[in-house]
């Protein structure tokens, strides 16, 4: 599996962004595919995700209510639209996806066994 992330950059303090990734490679029926994040000096943690079986989407507890996952059939992309951006948003933003992921495991970096490139959202104050 191939995943292309795009979108980043940086951004005011209260503004928005919104990220891209592709998946090409394989079609997924199972697991889930969405978006991890790892600040400096920090371990990754889990923002969003849609698991397959079902369109559920899950969010972290730091970025509920401020960002939105959806995915886009036609374009085989999941997208996130941030809002309400904070500095403690700044991170390198991971687009992840795993065949094997279950509910119990879906913010466990290491249920993931594809990963994106990265890329740097940077918020200023």
């Amino acid at each position: 599996v191939q995943l292309q992330a795009s979108g980043g950059g940086l951004v005011q303090a209260g503004g928005s962004m919104r990220l891209s990734c592709a998946a090409s490679g394989r079609t997924f029926s199972s697991g889930a595919m969405g978006w991890f994040r790892q600040a400096p000096g920090k371990e990754r943690e889990f923002v969003a995700a849609i698991r397959w079986s079902g369109n559920y989407i899950y969010y972290g507890d730091s970025v509920k209510g401020r960002f939105t996952l959806s995915r886009n059939n036609a374009k085989n992309t999941v997208d996130l639209q941030m809002s309400s951006l904070r500095p403690d948003d700044t991170a390198v933003y991971y687009c992840v996806v795993g065949e094997r992921v279950i509910l119990s495991s879906l913010r466990n970096p290491s249920a993931y066994n594809d990963w994106g490139q990265g890329t740097q959202v940077t918020v200023s104050s």
